[in-house]
């Protein structure tokens, strides 16, 4: 892939971003995307095939490799890489990536990509805590409640803006947030 293409692949993943977390899927448009980005909006179908697969490329960087959970016994990685995502500007690209997993679409096919975004997130997350990588299903639940827990933050820090959590500064966040995902990912069974 050329720079140039790499460069418009980009600026259309940002402004798909944006327009999926802030419009949603359903009101969202192919042209709306391609504008944004200022490129012909056949270009979606040429590096995305479809508004559905630039959707599902969107979700893949929800879960960056750098703050994604490795299996293995590893609570504090884990826990200290959520702290990171979520308490970042509220206007940064991974806190709106982060919105896409909130936001229904009206589109069961967008949905299940949704669902399958997060169930797998979940299941990295809890496998992440475990000293075997062994996942149970309380492990998992309580993974599940933490993930919650961030993707609730996200939304009250960003598309409802919800204060003063909306603008407090990170080391008012970051103390509660870890005690909390601390709480559920190192407590209890496991």
């Amino acid at each position: 892939m050329s720079k140039d293409a790499a460069a418009t692949r980009l600026a259309l993943l940002q402004a798909a971003r944006r327009r999926f977390a802030f419009d949603g899927y359903r009101a969202t448009t192919v042209r709306d995307i391609a504008a944004d980005a200022g490129v012909n909006v056949a270009l979606i179908n040429r590096y995305f095939l479809s508004k559905e697969g630039l959707f599902r490329a969107c979700l893949v960087r929800t879960t960056p490799t750098s703050t994604t959970p490795r299996p293995g016994p590893d609570l504090e990685r884990a826990i200290g890489g959520l702290i990171r995502h979520i308490i970042r500007s509220p206007t940064d690209e991974d806190s709106m990536q982060l919105l896409l997993l909130l936001r229904s679409s009206g589109d069961e096919a967008v949905d299940d990509i949704r669902r399958e975004t997060l169930r797998g997130y979940a299941d990295r997350l809890a496998g992440a805590v475990r000293p075997d990588g062994v996942v149970d299903e309380d492990l998992l639940v309580r993974a599940e409640i933490a993930l919650s827990v961030v993707l609730g933050m996200t939304m009250l820090r960003t598309s409802t803006r919800v204060e003063p959590l909306a603008s407090a500064e990170v080391e008012a966040v970051a103390g509660p947030l870890e005690e909390a995902l601390r709480a559920l990912l190192g407590g209890g069974r496991s």
